[in-house]
């Protein structure tokens, strides 16, 4: 069997907002999904009015800009996890939306359908929206079973998933193990802050928040903030994205207003502001132009022309050098290594 058919058809894709919607620290290529350009892509796709954008801080001033927030997607080095919730408490009789992740690769659409599904009145295509009705009662596992069956919510995820032009499949090569990332979501509902992971059993409720101040946010700043704590000092392998709604149709309607009231310098900044938005959503359909596209004509064109100026045996034996250093520093770190063949 395949890798594609062991994962259901659901290939492997890149978190990036930009596909969601870059991931802030970039991690190799290990999923296409949700960091900003990639996710708000997807999102744009299930007819859903929002976006991903990266998170650098919590802090307030830096959140005010994504205003109204309606979740936290949370990127992390999956090293296994126990039965019970390190923090919080199950709940078991959630009445609201969660799904089970059931195929590995689908990771960040779950995440995203596990946030846009505890989102009330959130306009959506008639295609989600007839799948959420469809799903509705069922228990989490029927439900992340019935996600990942529907072919047009596979090949929106798919679209966003590099090309496999060469496939090892079948050649009997030994399978090294590679690091495991997983998206999981934090978000309000019903007064409380809940973590929605697809690999557990429930929804995890991390308590009550205030309405006062800055609301379910200062909640979940001080559950993610524990989360992060928990890491090695200096360690990059998680990322944090802010889904909120697009603000562009808000700006434009701000702007048409101010316009008509006469007031040139206020709308003269919103036009900035405007700019930044549209040039942001460029740089989503250029980022995410590249990961689609094969690169295996210009890889074959740069090697010939390498053979020719005879330059290539020479990067050969340079590149092979960089990777047994590297093999070993990793055998120093006691970490597994692949075969340097």
């Amino acid at each position: 069997m395949s890798a594609e058919e062991d994962q259901g058809g659901w290939q492997l894709t890149e978190s990036d907002p930009g596909v969601f919607t870059y991931v802030r620290r970039r991690i190799p290529n290990f999923f296409l999904l949700m960091l900003a350009g990639c996710h708000s892509e997807l999102l744009k796709s299930l007819g859903v009015p929002l976006v991903v954008d990266d998170l650098y801080s919590l802090d307030p001033v830096s959140l005010s800009e994504f205003q109204p927030l309606h979740a936290f997607v949370f990127l992390f080095k999956w090293v296994g996890s126990s039965a019970e919730p390190t923090a919080g408490r199950y709940e078991p009789d959630y009445p609201g939306f969660f799904a089970h992740q059931v195929v590995n690769n689908a990771c960040a659409t779950l995440a995203v359908m596990n946030a846009i599904g505890n989102i009330p009145g959130l306009p959506m295509s008639s295609q989600l929206s007839d799948l959420m009705n469809f799903t509705n009662g069922m228990d989490p596992q029927t439900r992340g079973m019935a996600i990942t069956s529907s072919d047009w919510l596979r090949e929106a995820h798919n679209t966003l998933s590099p090309p496999s032009a060469i496939s090892l499949d079948g050649l009997g090569l030994p399978k090294t193990a590679e690091d495991a990332y997983h998206f999981i979501v934090y978000m309000p509902n019903m007064g409380c802050v809940y973590e929605f992971d697809g690999l557990k059993q429930y929804p995890i409720n991390h308590g009550p928040y205030q309405e006062s101040g800055e609301g379910w946010v200062a909640k979940a700043r001080e559950v993610i903030e524990a989360r992060i704590g928990t890491y090695p000092t200096g360690a990059l392998e998680f990322s944090l994205l802010a889904l909120h709604d697009d603000p562009i149709p808000s700006l434009q309607a701000h702007l048409v207003e101010l316009q008509a009231a006469g007031r040139q310098s206020e709308a003269a900044d919103l036009v900035v502001r405007l700019s930044t938005e549209n040039s942001k959503r460029e740089r989503w359909a250029f980022e995410n132009s590249l990961r689609r596209h094969n690169y295996v004509g210009l890889i074959h064109a740069l090697l010939l022309a390498m053979a020719k100026s005879g330059k290539l045996e020479a990067a050969k034996e340079g590149a092979k050098k960089t990777m047994h250093d590297r093999i070993q520093k990793r055998k120093e770190k006691g970490e597994n290594a692949m075969d340097e063949d």
